[in-house]
């Protein structure tokens, strides 16, 4: 879980403990300012890289698998398909980048928080905290029970223990309450500068620590027994979620140059010379017909018509052979892919406001939900940039009967099947974890067309986790090994029914 920055670190600090044990002369009359030191990587340093690298992790080749195994994606014709995702057969190397990426953007936060309360930097370290809790929140949807309490206090646990994932969740909501106290404390002028998420908007933080907060009440929804009535309290009482424009992302100067590039655009968009990006991922045959058999103009904006002309095409997952060529199956379109300068985001309001319609739905948030999930569509549209946005999303609701809450039923349960169905669609690309969440907790999808067509494949439904990684079997054996034996069709989540 240590970082590149954490290794080079170390070795930094060696060697100048090495020079420190020298007799004094004339290495000790000037002190070099560009030497890393624990003093001069300050939080307020820290912090951006960290906020910068949480970006990233939305748009990272790490989740790819997510956005294949939801329908969202898939290989180009071109490309040989990659056997151990379409066949749901993974291993113990499966998830070990994404793990080891994830914690490593972790460890770097923990530092900043570490720093900012040594400082008496409450807002700075509660910002850090809404960042970890995000990513600790994503590493339990995708392994469940994970190292939390004991991470990063490598003078104490060389090799940390898994914690419950149900604890940590639990754990999660009360780091983020502490986080909200903290953004509510005196503001310094440093924090505006160093927070190139908000521009220093601690109530648009307070605002994203809710919506985490409900996103992982949400999340439990189908474990019995489960009330969320006192949590929800607290995200009133403090503001609520994230509403129309208010998504959360990072910009800490993007632009059309090599290592410099808006991260999904980077990776999904076009070279800084103009080329493709990844020419091996392309639309997913299945959400190009659900979108194209509805009418749904967003489809332009997921993905855009081939170089070649006509109509926008999706790739069969799972196929090894017949799929169309890359120049005639779609890339990323504008709404997605939109310039090198782009912001990335981390949370969007459109996730933020789906969560809300359906905690409507269930009866725990004030309000009408009819309201609250067409105002979610209709952000979707403004997000993705539509043109007539608003009008578009009306027209689609009224015209669209998986859309129009006339058949959204009239049960808690029925309505957020049809709510978090519109959420799937909303998020292509955007937050594939959500999506996949999702179907774990209510199978909202009405039929399986996503599933990979690949005729070695193991089951005929995706898998509900990932195996833990190769690397903690290799330095965290006792401590993963105590988990038991796992498998990716079988050992389901706390919070999955």
């Amino acid at each position: 879980m240590k970082t590149i920055y954490h290794k080079l670190f170390v070795v930094l600090l060696v060697g100048a403990a090495g020079l420190a044990g020298c007799k004094k002369g004339w290495l000790d009359v000037n002190q070099d300012p560009n030497r890393v030191t624990d003093d001069n990587i300050t939080p307020e340093l820290l912090f951006p890289q960290a906020a910068q690298a949480t970006g990233a992790r939305s748009s990272s080749g790490n989740f790819q698998f997510i956005n294949n195994w939801m329908g969202y994606w898939a290989q180009s014709g071109d490309f040989a398909i990659q056997q151990d995702e379409t066949t749901y057969n993974i291993d113990f190397t499966f998830g070990d980048a994404l793990w080891q990426n994830q914690y490593n953007v972790l460890f770097d936060l923990n530092l900043v928080k570490v720093k900012a309360q040594a400082k008496g930097d409450s807002v700075l370290a509660g910002a850090s905290m809404v960042l970890s809790a995000k990513l600790f929140q994503d590493l339990v949807d995708i392994f469940g029970n994970i190292p939390y309490s004991q991470a990063f206090k490598n003078n104490q646990y060389t090799q940390p223990a898994f914690d419950d994932a149900k604890t940590v969740y639990a754990s999660l909501q009360t780091s983020l309450d502490s986080a909200i106290i903290y953004l509510n404390g005196p503001v310094r002028s440093s924090f505006e500068t160093a927070d190139i998420v908000t521009g220093g908007d601690t109530e648009l933080w307070i605002k994203f620590a809710n919506t985490l907060k409900l996103r992982m009440l949400i999340r439990q929804s189908q474990v019995s027994g489960f009330n969320p009535a006192a949590e929800i309290a607290k995200i009133v009482a403090n503001g609520g979620v994230l509403h129309e424009g208010e998504s959360i992302s990072v910009n800490p100067g993007y632009q059309n140059a090599v290592n410099k590039q808006s991260p999904f655009y980077a990776n999904y968009g076009l070279t800084p010379t103009g080329a493709e990006a990844s020419t091996a991922t392309r639309a997913n045959k299945y959400f190009v017909d659900l979108l194209s058999n509805t009418s749904d103009p967003r489809l332009n904006r997921f993905f855009k018509a081939p170089a070649n002309g006509g109509a926008i095409t999706g790739t069969t997952y799972g196929l090894a052979a017949g799929n169309p060529v890359g120049a005639n199956s779609s890339s990323f379109g504008p709404g997605l892919a939109r310039s090198a300068e782009q912001d990335q985001w981390i949370m969007t309001s459109v996730e933020s406001m789906f969560l809300e319609a359906e905690a409507i739905a269930r009866g725990w948030m004030a309000g009408d939900a009819k309201t609250a999930y067409e105002d979610a569509v209709r952000e979707s549209f403004s997000w993705l940039g539509v043109p007539n946005a608003i009008t578009a999303a009306n027209t689609y609701m009224a015209s669209t009967p998986i859309a129009n809450w006339s058949n959204a039923g009239g049960t808690a349960a029925t309505r957020a099947k049809f709510i978090t169905y519109q959420k799937y669609i909303a998020l292509a690309g955007i937050n594939p974890l959500e999506a996949w969440s999702d179907q774990r907790r209510l199978n909202m999808l009405p039929n399986n067309g996503y599933i990979s067509v690949n005729p070695g494949r193991l089951s005929n439904t995706i898998p509900v986790r990932l195996l833990y990684p190769q690397s903690e079997y290799t330095t965290n054996s006792a401590n993963v090994n105590a988990q038991g034996t796992q498998n990716q069709f079988t050992s389901k989540l706390f919070w999955q029914p």
